[in-house]
């Protein structure tokens, strides 16, 4: 299992970003895809989770704003982050898993691979 993640970058809150995360080694109709983030001195929190059966599952503090979706054709799942806030800044992380954490409380601590992040900062 790779994933490599783009897209992050520095912007001002009420903006826009799209992350992207190109997946290999695993097909999405066998393993789950998702995104989590994580903030210095916090832990990781789950943003997003997509299950095999294409379920969706957003955390709290996201929901209505960002939204997950994937293109099978090019192995690569985005994550379209809007309304943008300050307590949004965070590394995020592609994360994947055979087993499907989408429905665990805190599924964003539970996903077994996961790329090397990219930093997203939201300026007030």
């Amino acid at each position: 299992v790779q994933l490599v993640e783009s897209g992050g970058g520095t912007v001002q809150a009420g903006g826009s970003l799209r992350l992207s995360c190109v997946a290999s080694g695993f097909s999405f109709d066998d393993y789950i895809i998702g995104w989590f983030r994580q903030a210095p001195g916090k832990e990781r929190e789950g943003v997003s989770c997509r299950s095999t059966n294409g379920t969706l599952r957003y955390g709290d503090s996201v929901k209505g704003r960002f939204t997950i979706s994937t293109d099978n054709a090019r192995n690569t799942v985005y994550l379209q982050m809007n309304s943008l806030k300050p307590e949004d800044t965070a590394v995020y992380y592609c994360g994947a898993d055979i087993i499907d954490i989408c429905g665990l409380g805190y599924f964003g601590q539970y996903f077994g691979s996961w790329g090397q992040g990219t930093q997203v900062t939201v300026s007030s």
